[in-house]
Parts: structure tokens; C-alpha cells; sequence
């Protein structure tokens, strides 16, 4: 698909009254008027793949050409997922349950999938000694329907269980996954993630971007459930930035723990790093992955894989102060 055609093709599916709301939030942020701001994104739409959201979370508004064409739009996101990305084996990181026993060298914890022929009593055996389990959709994205259920909720049995579970759809119900005590020193409601990207290019291969996604409250630290990020060093594993969150709030320091966010020491970083890239060669052609990664008191665990990467916590604009986004980084692996 040429530039031009997905510029079009965004602009038919596009959500104009949340444009429109953006770009009064724009309005007060830059000082800019509405029909000055409504052109630079029409602008930078056509010329970067832009869409109105990316056009927010990296401030654009702020940037010049040369800064503008260092940031991983929408556009090239996806160009460059179609290009590196065999869609005959996505199914081996967005089934939840495959990814468990494609990498389960990397996952020690127990799971079991929830669907109508699941064995109630070994979904009670899995659960009856656990003080909670994590239930999620067999597939999804954005930690979106993730429910954590306590003894209070298999008390009646497995058949009950299974029956409440279903009524969500089919899922799997895994072991909670116990966080290394530093990071929980961070957000102890939920399990703080390292996004490691491994990308085998042509140029090169490797790790191509690395952000430790910090919760804020909740029970997920995903920034689309209102959690932050900050970039990681790839050499020493500790934070380079501020915590950043999708609406533009930056944080020093943790608002609920106190935490100081800029120069955190993620434990296991060498193992965290090790197994990724070897996790990566695996299915070789899955060349772009995004490995999401939990820190445990026994080393790095997997949660889960992603075949199609969200662009959207490595264009954050407080991740490049300078302006400079993350697609140089990407060049030294591939031509985009």
C-alpha cells in the first residue's frame, strides 16, 4: 500500500470527533489555533504516516521536519510489521495458550485454558491452594478483559468456576506471577513489565528498544489502563527517563510509592535480555517482536509475546527531550 493510499484509507476510518477533541486539547497545550494545528496534522499525516493520535503523543506540534521524520508513526509501524512479521505465525504469540507452550522453557508458572470441555476438576486442582489467579482472553491486546479472581470465587466447586469464567468467553487462568521485591518498590498493584523488542533486520539483529511499564493504582500496568512507561538503558538496564503515561503526564518519582523513576535498577537485566534474543529464534520468521517481560525473585519471566507491536510507548515525547524519536535506532537494524 503506497503512502497516499494508507493516508486515505486513515482518513475514511477515522474517528472524527475524537480528532476534533484532541485537537482542542492541543489548542490549550501549544497555544496554536485549531485551523493552524488541523493542517500541520493533514501535514504530517501525508508526509510521516501520522496519525492524530501519534501526532499528540510524540508533540509533533513542537517538532521541526528533521524531528518529525525520526518518530515511528502509525504508518511505518505497521510498514514495517507487514515487512518483518510472516502472518502465517502470529498465531503462535496472539493465542495466549500457544505462546505458553511454544515458550514454556521461559514460563515456569501453571495455566490452564477455560472453554466448555475444560476438566473442572483439574481447573479446581490448578486453583483450590492458590491465594488468587489471573484470568485473561484466549486472545487480546492493551490488557483489556484481564480479571483476577481469590478462593471467594472457586469456593462452589470447579463446574461453578468454569461456568463464571465462560460467561466472558474462552480464556486461561494462570498462577499469579510474584514480582521481584524492587520492582513491586515501584507499584506493588501490579506486575511492572520490561517491553523488549528483538528485531532480526538485515543490517543487523538484536534488541532494537527496550521501556519497563510501570503501573499507576491498577491491576495492569498497560499505559492504555492508565499506567506509565520509561526507556531503558539497553547496556545497564536502568532507567534512562521519566515515567511517562499516554496523556502526557511525566513523573520523577512514582506518585503512590515515591519511588525515584530516573537511573531504577532493573534486577535480572543481563538474564531479562538473554532470553528474548533467544526467545527470538525461535520462530525466525517472526523478525519484530515485542517480549513482555516480568521480573521474578528466581529471574525473567515471560507474559506474553506480541506479533504486532503497539508504536505507541516508543514515540512518547518525553522518552527524546532532544526531539530525536526512535526510528534511527530501527535504521541500524533495517532500511524504514
Amino acid at each position: 500500500m503506497s503512502r497516499m493510499q494508507y493516508f486515505m484509507d486513515r482518513v475514511g476510518k477515522m474517528d472524527k470527533k475524537a480528532m476534533w477533541k484532541t485537537t482542542g486539547i492541543l489548542k490549550k497545550r501549544s497555544g496554536k489555533s485549531r485551523a493552524w494545528l488541523m493542517k500541520d496534522m493533514l501535514s504530517c499525516a501525508v508526509k510521516y504516516n501520522a496519525g492524530y493520535m501519534d501526532y499528540k503523543i510524540a508533540q509533533m506540534y513542537k517538532l521541526n521536519d528533521e524531528q518529525r521524520s525520526t518518530v515511528i508513526t502509525r504508518g511505518i509501524s505497521n510498514d514495517i510489521v507487514r515487512r518483518m512479521n510472516n502472518k502465517e505465525y502470529w498465531h503462535y504469540f496472539d493465542d495466549k495458550a500457544e505462546f505458553n507452550e511454544q515458550f514454556k522453557e521461559w514460563i515456569p508458572r501453571k495455566w490452564i485454558v477455560v472453554k466448555e470441555d475444560t476438566d473442572p476438576d483439574e481447573l479446581y486442582a490448578l486453583c483450590r491452594n492458590q491465594k488468587e489467579m489471573i484470568w485473561k482472553p484466549l486472545e487480546g491486546s492493551s490488557g483489556q478483559g484481564i480479571r483476577k479472581y481469590q478462593p471467594e470465587d472457586w469456593k462452589d466447586g470447579g463446574e461453578a468456576f468454569k461456568n463464571r469464567m465462560l460467561q466472558d468467553g474462552t480464556g486461561i487462568l494462570e498462577e499469579v506471577v510474584i514480582q521481584h521485591p524492587k520492582m513491586a518498590s515501584l507499584c506493588p498493584t501490579s506486575v511492572n513489565t520490561c517491553r523488549i523488542a528483538t528485531l532480526l533486520g538485515d543490517k543487523q539483529k538484536g534488541i532494537v528498544y527496550a521501556f519497563l511499564r510501570i503501573g499507576n493504582g491498577k491491576v495492569m500496568d498497560n499505559v492504555d489502563c492508565g499506567g506509565m512507561a520509561a526507556r531503558i538503558d539497553l547496556e545497564s538496564g536502568k532507567l534512562l527517563t521519566v515515567g511517562a503515561d499516554k496523556a502526557g503526564n511525566t513523573f520523577i518519582k512514582h506518585p503512590i510509592t515515591n519511588t525515584s523513576i530516573i537511573g531504577f535498577q532493573i534486577p535480572f537485566w543481563e538474564e531479562a535480555k538473554d532470553m528474548c534474543l533467544k526467545a527470538a529464534q525461535k520462530f525466525p520468521e517472526m523478525r519484530f517482536v515485542a517480549w513482555d517481560v516480568a521480573i521474578t525473585p528466581d529471574g525473567p519471566t515471560f507474559i506474553e509475546g506480541n506479533s504486532f507491536p503497539s508504536h505507541a510507548v516508543p514515540q512518547f515525547a518525553a522518552h527524546y527531550p532532544d526531539g530525536i524519536g526512535i526510528l534511527p535506532e530501527f535504521r541500524k537494524f533495517i532500511d524504514c
